[in-house]
């Protein structure tokens, strides 16, 4: 192989994902040359096993006689002061110098190289709305949020005629939620029930809930309930589509027993989002149905577009005619 492609790894599970990585990435591939490591073969990842070419002590020589072009470290980031003198030896080679940080455990969220005036910093958890993104993402929700509230004003009259015939009350039910960065915000939203839960305990509505109005429950099911949270978007409380809201006692609930779970609140809450349209609508009730639910919020954040945004509101507006799960 031309040494030009020549990799070499530290080895480990860590390194073994990264070796992988390299062979079946988009540039053609490249072969792992092997591993150094100081530990015995039996604490080794079984990838590993047989491709041990020495200790770290080993590696310079190795990467100078052999002509290696890029080498990657994979060393805990608790084991600092090896890494310090393992990078002080290759300095002295002309190898390429990679460091891979442990962080699969994490929900990296938009992980990229920053320079903060000289010092490279590296992005973990973050916005995807900076900059462009956040400029991009605000006009379009103004612009939509605006055309759908002229668009749909007649029926925000017929609905709001609906609920007060339905039961005595408010027409708007103003519900506590967690907002961007998690403070608190009012969410609009047409009443649907006889009485509310806004308080420390918020019990989910369920299939055949009696506090729901039988206007109510076609509301909730057409999610026509939602329509005056485009209210919200325009007051840059929410946005037409990111993670839902949840009730704040719900959050307080989740955040202890869910991995990330509030790492969703590092957007605004959408009308619709992600999790919806891939059938996780309506109630959530189980943990794992909520832990599917995040896992869509965070998939969302990691790949947001514009292009995404308008192809989870036209599903959206199937949903909405076609959907059965939402009470």
């Amino acid at each position: 192989m031309d040494p030009s492609h020549r990799r070499d790894h530290r080895r480990g599970p860590l390194g073994a994902k990264v070796a992988r990585a390299l062979q079946f990435g988009p540039v053609g591939g490249a072969d792992c040359l092997g591993f150094f490591e100081d530990r015995t073969d039996d604490r080794l990842h079984h990838d590993c096993l047989g491709k041990v070419l020495g200790t770290l002590p080993q590696l310079s020589d190795y990467v100078r006689t052999h002509g290696v072009r890029e080498v990657y470290i994979t060393l805990p980031l608790g084991s600092q002061p090896r890494i310090l003198r393992l990078l002080e030896q290759l300095q002295g080679t002309t190898a390429s110098l990679f460091f891979v940080p442990d962080v699969f455990g994490i929900s990296i969220i938009q992980g990229r190289l920053q320079d903060v005036n000289g010092v490279p910093v590296v992005g973990i958890l973050e916005t995807p709305f900076t900059g462009v993104n956040e400029v991009v993402k605000r006009i379009s929700d103004i612009v939509l949020a605006s055309l759908i509230l002229v668009l749909i004003s007649p029926i925000l009259v017929m609905l709001a005629i609906g609920v007060k015939m339905s039961s005595p009350g408010p027409v708007i039910f103003r519900q506590r939620r967690n907002g961007l960065d998690g403070e608190e915000i009012m969410v609009y939203k047409f009443r649907s029930m006889r009485s509310m839960d806004n308080g420390a305990v918020v019990k989910q509505a369920t299939k055949g809930d009696s506090r729901i109005t039988p206007f109510g429950a076609f509301i909730r099911k057409t999610s026509l309930d939602e329509l005056p949270q485009f209210v919200n978007v325009l007051q840059g409380r929410m946005s037409i589509v990111g993670p839902r809201p949840h009730a704040v006692a719900h959050n307080e609930e989740y955040r202890q027993i869910i991995k990330a779970y509030m790492v969703r609140h590092k957007v605004k809450p959408g009308i619709t989002g992600w999790a919806q349209v891939n059938g996780l609508r309506g109630e959530t009730d189980t943990v794992d149905k909520m832990k599917a639910r995040v896992e869509y919020d965070l998939e969302y954040l990691r790949n947001w577009s514009l292009g995404l945004d308008l192809q989870i509101i036209v599903r959206t507006v199937r949903l909405m005619l076609f959907d059965r799960h939402a009470y």
